[in-house]
């Protein structure tokens, strides 16, 4: 128990220094050093049996602080002293249970809980900032080895590098310190400024820097060659001097690796995508983000744009409205929040609302940029236009604004996910909505069809119920003859004498019938089917959410869509732009045949790929060669070599970790220096991991039939059967 007291006092400012330093080796040692020191202190291995009888002292107090008695021989106590032996002795025995072990773990509970409360809210609010240290000067010391060009000895002694620095420094936005580093390979942000100095114990001849097949010279100032340069993409680079006998040395290859600063990261939690707010209710949403990013936020803001009005009276109001929380620049994590209050919009019934949220870093001269997914909220409208003529005259049933069905799937859906939320008559009520909206579209595409609107007036109801009860309420109305009724048979003219017209007109086939609703619309008789089975499909969907199923309304409404998907496509006109307007066409030539002023055309093209690696699939063969007999390097395969490492450059630029040293390897190739096999084993390995396949060429290939082959392959394919 002592041994676990102590590891919970260790773990705490453990987890502390991990979250403000990021580091779990840092976080180990904290924990090593505070387990060492407290078992040190508290020395768990020295328990004894005075320690044992203090704990139960404690703990029980009926045995009146006596427990120390069974500790001693019976030969140096008294008889009361004995006679309290055996009384502690039946106390302990009679209590044995309720004594528990001596050790407390309260306060070492407290207090790594503290730590670990104080290392959380450090770790959310970014209180502490550690800058990555991407190239470490702390690194083993790297000494820049030139090696000769030649590899004929010579007697002169070339000169030596004395000393090398690096100095890398960061853009200033990134708050990241510069440094001084004798470790050649870099790994740093875009925009980074890099500044090599090689001081010899002599001055050569010339110093020069090579990267990607150019050369830089470098400036000689105060004994020290210099060059200054600001990363913007990864490569690779070299230095080559010259001594006084015009012999040439070069160094091993060193990588740059250069990434980009990443936009920020915006994360925004318990938000829905759509809300809707009905006008008598408050309009407010809570918006709270979470904000990151790899060198420092610079602003932050949410744009919010208002739409009033619909159709062609649109109008749209953007503006950017702040966080509740001042943004800090340079903070790599900021959590901010902002409640957006619609009536302060200005938002009325029926305005709909846009927002996202918009982050920038500090890069200079052009910030990075982040927004995130768009958010709507609606105020919905719960005024419908309708009118009437006279009380009796047809009415406009239809709903100034009416749902697509996209938008009904959208709803339903939602419905559906909110049915454990909502009560059984809001559930009902929402879907009987749904259904009456379902019946509009259904409507609304009826009218292509030439369909009759459903709605009838309270006129033509209140028409038909008077002359309804009118015969039923005159009792001689079977026996009386109604002049003005009974003949209008013979006044109107029925559907009928109309078919029996159009079947003796012989050009009822060429005309389009008006009165035939089918017939009255622009469409194709497959588009029609379509769409009629669409609008049946639409009374299913209706009937579902009517019986306040929408689930079942689903699969309907799903194929009611597509239908009408597949409407649109169809009825679509297409016109291509015609670029060429052919000249007029002679008629005293036409159908002649003569081809005199007729020129004919031909055009011959010679097409070939262009492979990206030739020169190391060449450089491959070459080194098989070379295995053979390495003392035949030719000036012509050196240049191969070159070619070979500068393919291999660009495919490196990605990896430069995995190709430095056969790109090194290639650079020596091009040099009078003797290789081994093995090394030429091994990059000929590497050019072939790193070499493209090529894509097959149609062309006609040659083989060699007889009979023999051609009755064995007949033999197999006929076994196949």
């Amino acid at each position: 128990m002592l041994w676990l007291k102590i590891g919970l006092f260790a773990i705490g400012p453990a987890v502390l220094v991990f979250f403000i330093l990021y580091s779990p080796l840092w976080a180990i040692v904290v924990f090593l050093a505070l387990f060492g020191l407290l078992t040190v202190f508290i020395k768990p291995w020295t328990i004894s049996l005075n320690k044992v009888s203090n704990s139960v002292d404690h703990q029980l107090s009926s045995i009146e602080n006596s427990s120390g008695l069974l500790l001693m021989p019976n030969e140096k106590l008294s008889g009361v002293a004995r006679l309290q032996q055996i009384k502690v002795s039946k106390e302990l025995e009679k209590h044995s249970e309720e004594i528990k072990t001596g050790v407390k773990f309260g306060k070492a509970i407290i207090f790594s809980s503290v730590c670990i409360g104080i290392g959380f809210i450090i770790y959310q609010f970014q209180l502490f900032e550690v800058s990555p240290n991407l190239n470490s000067p702390a690194e083993q010391e790297e000494i820049i080895s030139f090696k000769p060009m030649d590899s004929i000895v010579t007697e002169s002694v070339p000169p030596k590098l004395e000393e090398q620095q690096l100095i890398i420094t960061y853009p200033s936005y990134t708050n990241i310190a510069s440094f001084t580093t004798s470790q050649m390979n870099v790994k740093a942000v875009e925009g980074t400024r890099l500044t090599w100095k090689l001081k010899f114990d002599r001055k050569p001849d010339s110093v020069v820097m090579e990267s990607m097949e150019n050369q830089y010279p470098m400036e000689w100032s105060n004994e020290i060659y210099t060059r200054s340069s600001t990363i913007t993409a990864s490569g690779f680079y070299n230095f080559r001097f010259r001594d006084e006998q015009n012999t040439s040395y070069t160094s091993d290859l060193y990588s740059i690796e250069a990434f980009e600063d990443q936009s920020p990261v915006i994360v925004i939690n318990n938000l829905k995508q759509f809300a809707t707010f009905k006008i008598d209710e408050e309009k407010n949403i809570f918006l709270e983000a979470l904000l990151t990013d790899d060198f420092g936020l610079g602003n932050a803001y949410i744009i919010a744009t208002v739409s009033k009005g619909s159709g062609e009276s649109v109008k749209f109001r953007e503006e950017k409205l702040n966080f509740k929380e001042a943004i800090i620049a340079g903070r790599k994590k900021q959590r901010l929040s902002r409640t957006i209050n619609l009536d302060a919009l200005k938002m009325e019934a029926g305005d709909e609302l846009y927002f996202y949220v918009e982050a920038l870093d500090l890069k200079r001269p052009r910030p990075n940029k982040a927004r995130s997914e768009t958010y709507f909220a609606v105020i919905q409208d719960t005024t419908t236009n309708s009118f009437t003529v006279e009380g009796s005259m047809g009415a406009d049933l239809m709903p100034e604004y009416f749902r697509s069905q996209r938008q009904l799937i959208i709803d339903t859906e939602k419905l559906i996910a909110d049915r454990q939320k909502l009560s059984k008559e809001e559930f009902n009520s929402e879907s009987n909505n749904l259904g009456f909206d379902q019946k509009s579209l259904r409507i609304k595409y009826g009218q292509f069809m030439g369909d009759e609107t459903e709605g009838v007036t309270e006129g033509q109801i209140a028409e038909e119920t008077s002359g309804n009860e009118s015969d039923h309420d005159d009792p001689l109305a079977e026996y009386t003859h109604d002049h003005d009724g009974d003949n209008e048979h013979n006044l109107v003219e029925t559907e009928e004498t109309h078919e029996e017209e159009d079947s003796n007109n012989p050009l009822s086939e060429y005309l389009h019938n008006h009165y035939d609703p089918e017939e009255s619309t622009l469409f194709s008789n497959a588009l029609k089917s379509k769409l009629r089975q669409a609008l049946n499909i639409m009374w299913d969907a209706e009937l579902h959410l009517r019986m306040y199923a929408p689930e079942k309304s689903l699969p309907y409404q799903y194929k009611a869509l597509a239908l009408i998907q597949e409407i649109k496509n169809s009825a679509r006109i297409y016109v291509h732009r015609i670029g060429f307007d052919p000249p007029p066409i002679k008629e005293e030539v036409r159908l002649t045949g003569e081809l005199e002023e007729v020129s004919s055309f031909r055009k011959k093209e010679n097409l070939e790929e262009t492979d990206a690696n030739k020169a190391m699939r060449r450089a491959i063969g070459r080194l098989e060669e070379l295995m053979k007999n390495p003392e035949t390097i030719t000036e012509e395969d050196k240049k191969l070599f070159e070619n070979a490492g500068d393919e291999l450059a660009i495919i490196a630029i990605n990896q430069p970790g995995k190709y430095l040293k056969t790109l090194q390897q290639l650079k020596s190739l091009t040099g009078n220096i003797k290789i081994s096999e093995q090394t030429l084993n091994e990059v000929q390995r590497i050019l072939l991991e790193a070499v493209s396949q090529l894509e097959p060429n149609p062309a006609k290939k040659m083989r060699f039939e007889d009979q023999l082959n051609k009755m064995v392959l007949e033999e197999l394919e006929r076994n196949d059967r």
